[in-house]
């Protein structure tokens, strides 16, 4: 992510904008820029920005890019010397979006436009435009794309240091241009240009139509290296046929489950990205456009989400990190590096290395109830076994694990991962026959006696945990969507969810805060409650929904019996990706809900973003409480009694490396519909 960007207006030399047209977003100090109002097409690495205008005109991040540099920064149409009239900008697709506009023809009468122009533009810069006529009569109409590009990183162009259009030359049927790096990229039209102008970088056609008559010119974008695409087009998993996400349906009563299921998958599939090093192996980016790294905490997150989607994306991101993770003998061994991530304004960055070294083990256990094939649990469980150690080392003299140095601070978040670690990952040592299963369970046991006596605060209203402990021991006592993680137990053998940090008492008053309106906006969950010091409805971690937590916390809740505010939770959020189109931003602001109002767009969230993607999955699963354990060959369904959106049936899921369908009637009872011959459904 670029960090404190330069101002700049984002235009490359020369170029003024065209009439109308507002810039995606100008950066400033300090600030990435806008693109919340932009339709941004990902089939990675390929990736396309858009304005809803669908002109590329070169402000702020607009244009094609592939593997984080800007291919085509500038393609404006112009038809008989103007600009089509815009009235419609929409995703078709994950990696589509199709615009529509309209111009009058010299011989028009009255208002209506007599020609409409569609464009079609793909995350690699393909694009389609064509003209239909309604004119009464045959029309000619000379046609002028104008093409330009600086070949900049998305970092430059974020920043503002873009750089000067490059000049370009006459290429086949377009134009080209070559950076001072020899890299270079070109664009051919199919039908061939009638004229190719290099110097203006212009292509032009006389176009003939008539009455009811369409003609479509196609572009083509292409760099000198076109990288392996990871998602649907070649999402193989090493092996012939396999595919990384698994086709899944949702239909039901409320009719948004379809589409919010269906473009939940759509982005996680656009967001599957490779390992340069290690092709055979995908996972997913973190986010676009700023997050498009390699393997992250976010990322393992999102893969334990999909789990109902098959275990396949979970092994190959879990590969990806044991390839990170630290070896030798000294008190890191066997940490996850990762870089560190603002915390919110009273604590100091947290590390997403600590987070995803802690989740590690635990999404190999999950993976394993849910049907990893043991060849893949053999590759990964050394690289678990030495996640645990760290975790035993980084273990301070208070019993707690520090995040992100030895002298803290003791973030409850960070216990609570532990804790998971611990448990889940006594039962995997147990199932693979490796010591030490016991022991780790007793870990857990003291670190729960300690957390309930040093976290949990007590007060008139009954109660709440800390947020953290600093040096001194002195409680950080701020109330947010972070403790949602303490619901978040993880799952155990039986269909059963492992114990937790709190207590029946500490959970029943944590769902009771959970559904307080200083914590529920009525969008989903703040990360810092209203009444709290330093909140801010934009804040990421001070007051801005945060769609993961929020999913967990729907989770946590729903498994925990505390059905209502699981609810209220799972309808804000399944409002919110209505406003959205169904693609969920990863944060939003956390402003309170009224009647009329719409969610409000956080300007730097990425969108569409891994966490945020796999929470649809997670959210509709959740209704079902669908619990395998596939290695003793039972599934077992906790289904939400109360069926917040009446009846729902869940298909093409994966249990035991089958498929896998469910139903969830309008009195809250779930029905196996379709599974694995021999698996049977538990208690």
């Amino acid at each position: 992510m670029a960090s404190s960007p330069a101002p700049a207006s984002g235009l490359p030399a020369g170029h003024t904008p065209s009439a109308g047209h507002a810039p995606l977003g100008t950066p400033r100090p300090g600030a990435l820029p806008s693109v919340h109002t932009a339709l941004i097409s990902v089939a990675l690495p390929a990736l396309a920005v858009s304005a809803e205008h669908g002109q590329l005109t070169g402000h702020g991040l607009e244009g094609v890019y592939l593997a984080g540099r800007r291919l085509l920064s500038r393609c404006v149409l112009r038809v008989a010397g103007r600009e089509p009239l815009a009235v419609q900008g929409r995703s078709a697709g994950a990696d589509r979006a199709v615009f529509l506009g309209v111009l009058r023809t010299a011989g028009d009468t009255g208002p209506d436009p007599g020609l409409v122009v569609e464009r079609s533009r793909g995350a690699d810069g393909t694009e389609r435009i064509t003209l239909r006529s309604a004119a009464g009569r045959p029309i000619r109409l000379p046609v002028e794309i104008a093409l330009g590009t600086d070949l900049a990183y998305l970092g430059a162009v974020a920043a503002g240091r873009a750089g000067p259009e490059l000049s370009a030359s006459v290429h086949g049927t377009g134009l080209r241009w070559t950076a001072d790096d020899g890299r270079h990229v070109a664009v051919t039209a199919d039908p061939p240009p009638t004229d190719a102008m290099a110097a203006a970088g212009l292509l032009r056609w006389e176009i003939e139509l008539e009455p009811g008559a369409a003609r479509t010119i196609e572009l083509r974008v292409r760099g000198d290296r076109t990288p392996r695409p990871a998602g649907p087009q070649g999402s193989g998993s090493g092996r012939p046929g396999g595919q990384v996400l698994a086709e899944a349906r949702a239909e039901g009563d409320d009719p948004r489950v379809e589409e919010f299921l269906r473009t939940s998958v759509d982005d996680l599939r656009a967001l599957l990205q490779r390992d340069p090093s290690h092709p055979a192996d995908i996972h997913l980016a973190a986010g676009v456009p700023w997050r498009c790294g390699p393997a992250t905490a976010e990322a393992l997150w999102a893969a334990r989400m999909v789990l109902p989607l098959g275990t396949r994306l979970a092994v190959t991101t879990l590969r990806a990190l044991a390839r990170v993770q630290l070896g030798g003998q000294g008190p890191e061994s066997g940490r996850i590096p990762g870089p560190l991530r603002d915390a919110g304004p009273y604590l100091p960055p947290r590390c997403t290395g600590i987070e995803a070294t802690l989740a590690f083990p635990v999404v190999l256990a999950e993976a394993r109830r849910w049907g990893l094939p043991e060849r893949d649990l053999a590759e990964l469980l050394p690289a678990a076994e030495r996640c645990l150690g760290w975790l035993r080392a980084a273990t301070g003299t208070n019993g707690f694990v520090p995040d992100p140095g030895p002298a803290g601070p003791w973030r409850a978040e960070t216990q609570a991962h532990a804790h998971r670690a611990a448990v889940l990952g006594a039962d995997l040592l147990d199932a693979c026959g490796r010591p030490g299963g016991d022991a780790w369970r007793e870990w857990a046991g003291v670190l729960r006696e300690r957390f309930r006596a040093e976290f949990w605060l007590e007060d008139r209203s009954g109660g709440r945990p800390a947020a953290a402990r600093v040096r001194g021991g002195r409680p950080w006592t701020q109330l947010g969507g972070w403790a949602a993680h303490l619901l978040d137990t993880g799952l155990s053998g039986g269909g059963r969810h492992a114990p937790g940090l709190l207590d029946k008492a500490g959970t029943e008053q944590l769902a009771r805060l959970l559904g307080t309106p200083v914590l529920d906006s009525g969008w989903g969950l703040r990360s810092l409650a209203t009444k709290e010091p330093g909140h801010n409805p934009f804040g990421h971690r001070a007051g801005a929904v945060r769609v993961h937590e929020t999913a967990v916390a729907v989770g946590g809740l729903a498994a925990a019996g505390y059905e209502r505010e699981a609810a209220s939770l799972l309808r804000g959020v399944l409002d919110a990706a209505e406003a959205f189109g169904h693609r969920l931003p990863e944060m939003y602001a956390g402003e309170q809900r009224t009647a009329g109002s719409l969610p409000v767009p956080h300007p730097a969230a990425c969108r569409p973003a891994a966490v945020a993607a796999a929470a649809g999955v997670h959210l509709l699963t959740a209704l079902a409480g669908i619990r395998p354990d596939a290695p003793d060959r039972t599934v077992a369904l906790h289904p939400v009694r109360s069926a917040p959106l009446g009846a729902v049936r869940l298909s093409g899921l994966r249990v035991a490396e089958e498929p896998f369908a469910v139903r969830v009637s309008r009195l809250g009872l779930g029905m196996v519909e379709e599974a694995a011959d021999g698996l049977q459904l538990g208690g």
